[in-house]
């Protein structure tokens, strides 16, 4: 009788602790990763997520609650949510020539997109300062991440980029417009050149497209590798979780493959559509934070001893004086008020905080807590 094999699982050596399996299995990359933190903002003046403040009428409550009494919720979603696409076609305005691929969330779309275009020796290029998902996700699928820093007044240094395309052939470009955590928007004519210089796709993150009065989306027929990402949250449906991807229809295939079925459930599916039939208030509400924003911006410039940015976006990015972001961002919790401290988050945003422009009486906490500090 010939000898038993030995079981190849016989020779790993069975690990000791819940570590040392961790240790075994887990990507080291991923093992030495953080993962993103949401602060518990429990009983402060919650400013530090770029969410809309403002409530929705109470008759168009009470319609949005009665329209949910017909969902089914025995049954799945439509796969493709084709009802609420036509909608976000009419609503943003994509062109008659584009595809739509939804995602929950922003982030979804970005992970569906590195997916499918990730690979040995790949690269996902982006700006730094800029949104941290681009980074983490490409961490996630194994994707080389390369950051093209800002200059120093956060606009886009497009030579650098450019050089960087040519040096690196990136899979795949990100740029923010406006960008976050600055706030600014990058000049046109260089985010062309760049588009017309990428091997790869570029995708325009028009996040915060409602207060920046300027998009892209009207050049999705003029460049088939140009695709762009906008989302509902900052419109004040941040609890829908919902992103939307326009462009070709060929790339947008391919990244349909990677998407999980039933991904927007028929809840965000119910109340997008019902949200997107009154934009009109979704506007006005939108109108009033720039204006809110405008007097919060003038209002942190008379200051002493703060630089504020100028924003197209409804954030304000500011500078505290020199070693002081932390202290002052512990003393405005300490008041009631949380912010996001940006110090840490490299090198440009030394000292740097970032405030959510909200509601009147939440500027006017914010401001008063600024004072108290006694550190502007």
């Amino acid at each position: 009788m010939p000898p038993m094999k030995e079981d190849a699982s016989s020779l790993v050596p069975r690990p000791s602790s819940p570590r040392d399996r961790i240790a075994q299995w887990i990507r080291p990359e991923i093992r030495e990763l953080s993962a993103y933190h949401v602060p518990d903002a429990s009983g402060l003046i919650k400013l530090d997520a770029m969410e809309n403040p403002y409530h929705w009428p109470e008759d168009k409550l009470d319609q949005w609650l009665e329209l949910l009494r017909t969902a089914e919720l025995n049954r799945y979603p439509d796969p493709h949510a084709r009802q609420l696409k036509d909608r976000l076609r009419e609503a943003m305005a994509v062109p008659a020539g584009s595809s739509i691929l939804l995602g929950n969330g922003s982030d979804e779309i970005i992970q569906m997109i590195v997916m499918a275009m990730s690979g040995e020796g790949r690269s996902l290029l982006s700006v730094d300062p800029g949104f941290v998902m681009y980074r983490m996700i490409a961490d996630f699928c194994g994707m080389d991440y390369v950051g093209v820093p800002l200059r120093e007044d956060f606009s886009l240094d497009a030579e650098a980029v450019l050089a960087a395309i040519e040096q690196h052939q990136p899979a795949v470009v990100f740029l923010a417009y406006p960008n976050n955590p600055t706030g600014n928007l990058f000049d046109r004519t260089d985010m062309q050149r760049i588009i017309a210089a990428a091997p790869g796709v570029v995708v325009v993150d028009e996040a915060y497209h409602a207060f920046a009065e300027d998009s892209f989306m009207s050049l999705l027929d003029e460049h088939e590798n140009l695709l762009l990402m906008r989302t509902v949250s900052k419109m004040g449906l941040a609890g829908l979780r919902l992103g939307m991807l326009a462009g070709a229809p060929q790339w947008l295939g391919e990244f349909d493959k990677v998407r999980l079925p039933y991904n927007i459930n028929v809840l965000t599916q119910l109340s997008a559509k019902f949200a997107l039939q009154h934009v009109a208030m979704l506007d006005a509400q939108t109108q009033q934070i720039k204006q809110d924003r405008a007097e919060l911006y003038a209002q942190m410039q008379a200051l002493k001893g703060l630089t504020v940015f100028s924003s197209q976006a409804n954030f304000i990015l500011f500078r505290a004086p020199a070693g002081k972001a932390a202290a002052l961002f512990e003393g405005l919790k300490a008041e009631g008020v949380l912010i996001k401290n940006m110090d840490r988050a490299g090198p440009l945003l030394r000292d740097c905080l970032r405030v959510t422009v909200g509601a009147a009486a939440e500027n006017a906490a914010f401001l008063q807590a600024l004072v108290k500090t006694g550190l502007c």
